[in-house]
């Protein structure tokens, strides 16, 4: 079920990144410190009262070089694009400006539910300046502090009343669903009709594909898919094509719908920072990923170029040492027969489970190896381990003190549990807890 999406938008220096930042709060997601590891703070998952919700902080897209009001109207479109709900944000210390009345004219015409949020307003004595923003026409003004994180739950009582009613879909777990992310212009949609061809089986009967346009069911074999394809995902125009956070944005949609992530690389173009954040919120989401060289067909090459080419990634992408790397051209269909077993690989592997008892002979032949380290005179004994989830795969192991259980040993775990388990494409996560 798609979680529903809210957008602080705003004039400049009315404080968007100071709520957005206590709305992530301790909801981001917190990643090992692995190098390559590239987050965009411009989007992310928060809860509030059991609901979760993503959230767009517009003053985080940066528009080029246009004038101030221009930037605020392109910010202000790409949230009404996307919000379902929207926090309209002002400074409580300014009064209502020019600038304030413009963004609130959008606004009006978006037909999105609006609820006003009045920031700075750091003491009691302030709150009868909240009075005249009832004239702009959107209901009650939510005196808020950003700095100091007061009438926060109000504002939010308030936001997660206005969310869509969402119909629970029925999902065939034996339908692989994946998407294609990438920057603008790596060929993503060329590489969909590669995929499809004209062999494609188009399977009507599924429930939940058919609400939205970009989903195409079909069937390969004894194998169903569905492919959610990013490219067009909406409304196209010159300021999503400038700007390049908002491709983020809609690979994040389709990101949280798949079990199966394909990030798409330019194959002529090489590998550019954008390549990396896109590719890290699929890491940090847990799905199953495959990377995708597209275009190798207008590479010069030798004997040496494609292992080159797939050091480079690893050096990129070390975060995602678990993917497959396919090399491949959409234009000229060569070796895309070798992406959907890798795809199915994936899906099978980020759904495994591992019964408890080999597990931990696992577990135990690797504490023979190489022993738990000692800190300051303490050392960490592992007493079992459990598997408690798919998608990704997660394990529990239990430990006398978990703070004793370093990055570096959960790391050799997690890799004596590839070499006996398989598990490529799909991340795996390993927490430490203490028996009690």
């Amino acid at each position: 079920m798609r979680k529903s999406v809210v957008a602080i938008v705003g004039k400049p220096n009315v404080g968007k990144s100071t709520i957005f930042n206590r709305l992530a709060g301790e909801r981001i997601s917190i990643v090992e410190d692995i190098p390559g590891v590239t987050r965009d703070r411009i989007y992310t998952g928060t809860e509030w009262l059991n609901t979760k919700f993503n959230v767009i902080d517009t003053g985080g897209i940066e528009i080029g070089d246009e004038p101030l009001l221009v930037q605020m109207r392109q910010q202000a479109e790409i949230a009404i694009d996307e919000a379902d709900v929207i926090i309209f944000m002002v400074n409580g210390k300014e009064g209502i400006t020019a600038a304030d009345e413009e963004v609130s004219r959008m606004l009006f015409k978006s037909n999105k539910p609006v609820v006003l949020a009045v920031n700075k307003i750091d003491n009691p004595e302030m709150r009868e300046k909240i009075y005249e923003y009832y004239s702009l026409g959107f209901g009650e003004p939510f005196p808020i502090s950003g700095t100091h994180g007061l009438g926060l739950g109000d504002l939010l009582d308030e936001v997660i009343k206005h969310f869509p009613e969402r119909e629970v879909e029925d999902i065939d777990e034996d339908i692989i669903r994946f998407s294609l992310i990438g920057r603008p212009n790596v060929g993503k949609s060329s590489l969909v009709n590669a995929i499809l061809g004209e062999e494609r089986v188009i399977v009507s009967d599924i429930a939940g594909t058919t609400r939205d346009a970009i989903d195409t069911p079909f069937k390969r074999e004894d194998n169903e898919f569905i492919i959610i394809d990013t490219a067009g995902m909406r409304k196209r125009g010159k300021v999503y094509e400038k700007t390049e956070k908002y491709s983020v944005l809609r690979a994040l949609r389709a990101i949280e719908r798949s079990d199966v992530v394909l990030v798409v690389l330019d194959a002529e173009s090489g590998i550019i920072e954008q390549d990396k954040k896109i590719a890290g919120y699929a890491h940090e989401a847990g799905k199953a990923v495959v990377v995708v060289v597209n275009k190798w067909d207008t590479v010069e090459k030798d004997d040496k170029t494609m292992a080159k080419f797939e050091e480079k990634v690893r050096g990129e992408f070390q975060f995602l040492d678990y993917a497959p790397i396919i090399f491949l051209s959409a234009l000229t269909k060569k070796r895309t027969h070798t992406l959907l077993p890798r795809i199915l690989e994936a899906s099978e592997n980020h759904s495994k489970r591992v019964q408890t008892n080999i597990l931990n002979d696992v577990i135990m032949d690797s504490l023979a190896l190489n022993p738990t380290p000692s800190i300051k005179g303490r050392k960490l004994k592992i007493l079992y381990a459990t598997q408690v989830a798919v998608k990704p795969p997660t394990f529990v192991v239990f430990v006398n003190e978990p703070e004793l259980m370093h990055f570096s040993y959960k790391r050799f775990l997690e890799n004596r549990l590839r070499e006996a388990f398989g598990f490529e494409g799909t991340p795996i996560k390993i927490y430490a807890r203490q028996r009690k």
